[in-house]
Formats: C-alpha cells, structure tokens, sequence
C-alpha cells in the first residue's frame, strides 16, 4: 500500500477570520473550555481589534482553517499572541510551528512574539524553541 501523501497547510496573514471557523477551532483545539466560544459577539471584537491574525488552512476544496494564531503587535518591539490553536485534527503536522514561523516571517526579527501558555501547552512551546519567561506578570479579567 502506498504511503498516504503529505496534508498541505497554507499559512497566510488574514484579516477577515468568520467568527463561526475561528470558534470551531478553539473548540477542536481544547482552547474552547478557556474561551468564551458561547459569545459570538465578543469572539467578533476579539477578531476585529486583533492585528494580527495568522491562519492555517488545509489544502482543501473549503480551505478549511486548522489552526489560528491571533495577536497584537506595534510592528517594532512586541506581539502579544493571544491565541495559538490547532484542531485536534491537524496536531501533530507541525500546525503550530507554522503558525509561529509564519508570524516570524510576516514580523520580523526586530519583533518579539510574547505568549501566555496553558499549562497543557508549555511543553510544545518549549519543543517550539519560546525561552521561559520567569518574570512575567498580569490582572485577570474578571468574566
């Protein structure tokens, strides 16, 4: 039997992510139980103030989205990553990796790219080659 060909995933700079496909992919990606995905309006304001937005998308009729990385960025000193989520389908592929390579690639290196992990994650981000950051600080929201 023959090998199974390769999935291709494109990765593109985008600016308008349906609300509907960025919500099925926090939820396939787990990231679903942190985010509010029962919130279609805030998931749109979410979308709208984020400036960078990062997709991934299988070589597919649809195009379907596998993976998002959203962000903020003043396009010369950081990214705040918000957001890093690949559908359980697509682990595995290097989904998240391209995620973050294609960042780099659309930022620069005069960026950095700054995240907060779930616990589940820091394994992959460290795998991904992200330093730990001992030193980092926040205000949770309250809802």
């Amino acid at each position: 039997m023959p090998a199974a060909a390769p999935v291709k995933i494109h990765y593109a700079r985008e600016a308008g992510v349906e609300v509907e496909e960025f919500r099925r992919v926090l939820v396939e990606s787990g990231l679903g139980a942190i985010r509010p995905v029962g919130d279609a309006a805030r998931l749109a304001t979410m979308l709208a103030n984020s400036n960078v937005i990062v997709t991934a998308r299988r070589d597919d009729a649809q195009g379907t989205l596998v993976g998002v990385l959203r962000g903020m960025t003043d396009q010369a000193w950081c990214c705040y990553v918000s957001d890093l989520a690949v559908a359980t389908s697509a682990q595995g592929l290097g989904v998240g990796q391209g995620l973050l390579a294609e960042a780099r690639r659309q930022l620069g290196p005069q960026v950095s790219i700054i995240l907060v992990s779930v616990p589940e994650a820091v394994g992959f981000y460290r795998r991904a080659g992200l330093e730990d950051l001992p030193n980092a600080f926040w205000i949770r929201r309250m809802r």
